[in-house]
């Protein structure tokens, strides 16, 4: 697998989301998958908002809400995440939220491209970044993709000695949405865009926007955030 930021121009609110991929890739082949920030996918929506409306837009946004010490934890599209997504860096003195469907938005896009670089097979992966529990630093996520399957299932099949495997499932999409923001980095890189070769996906042309998502109450780590009762209160929100 061989994967390769783009350095770009300032990408402008509003302006059309492919018209800025074809000018700053000139070609995609068969096969490749086109990594794009969430942050420019967002912006292309519109989606920014004033700092002062901030934890009002976090409340909004979000399924499930609570203050922290640090930031806002918040369940968002089926994920944990510091303030629904909702970011200040890099954004020009205004809020940026989370595109609206990054799904249909990687969908969108896609078909954009198939048609402009006259391909048959591609992917599309809009990516964020998350902090994972106990650990310092970002890593990528995805939150949506079209063209190819997110998750490889291992249960049934055997491991190294014959023993069947129950619960391992390996998570393309986000890892895939990691190697490519090592990348992309976070701060004045520059860098929205990458291009992902030779990955170890299926493709294909309808994907499950649910294949990743666990419910809270199988999550391995529920008992962690029990106290916190998110079953009753992700239901209460959607009341």
């Amino acid at each position: 697998m061989n994967i390769r930021a783009i350095h770009t121009r300032l990408f402008q609110e509003k302006e059309k989301l492919e018209h800025f991929v074809f000018e700053h890739v000139s070609h995609l082949n068969n096969g490749d998958i086109l990594v794009v920030t969430s942050k420019i996918v967002a912006l292309a929506e519109g989606r920014t908002a004033e700092p002062k409306e901030k934890i009002k837009i976090i409340q909004k946004e979000s399924e499930w809400a609570i203050p922290t010490k640090y930031v806002w934890l918040t369940i968002k599209d089926g994920m944990f995440m510091a303030a629904a997504g909702i970011d200040e860096s890099n954004a020009q003195g205004k809020l940026v939220l989370l595109p609206k469907d990054s799904f249909r938005a990687a969908t969108r896009l896609r078909k954009a491209l198939l048609k402009h670089y006259k391909l048959s097979s591609l992917g599309v992966l809009i990516t964020d970044s998350r902090v994972l529990p106990l650990r310092a630093g970002v890593v990528g996520v995805a939150l949506g993709y079209a063209g190819f399957g997110g998750i490889k299932d291992y249960r049934g099949s055997a491991d190294l000695f014959g023993r069947k495997l129950k619960m391992t499932r390996v998570d393309i999409a986000d890892s895939l949405a990691t190697s490519a923001v090592l990348l992309m980095g976070e701060g004045n890189e520059r860098k929205p865009l990458a291009i992902i070769k030779n990955a170890p996906v299926i493709l294909r042309e309808r994907v499950n926007r649910k294949e990743l998502i666990i419910p809270v109450t199988d999550d391995l780590y529920l008992p962690l955030f029990g106290k916190l009762n998110l079953a009753k209160q992700k239901k209460t929100r959607r009341n």
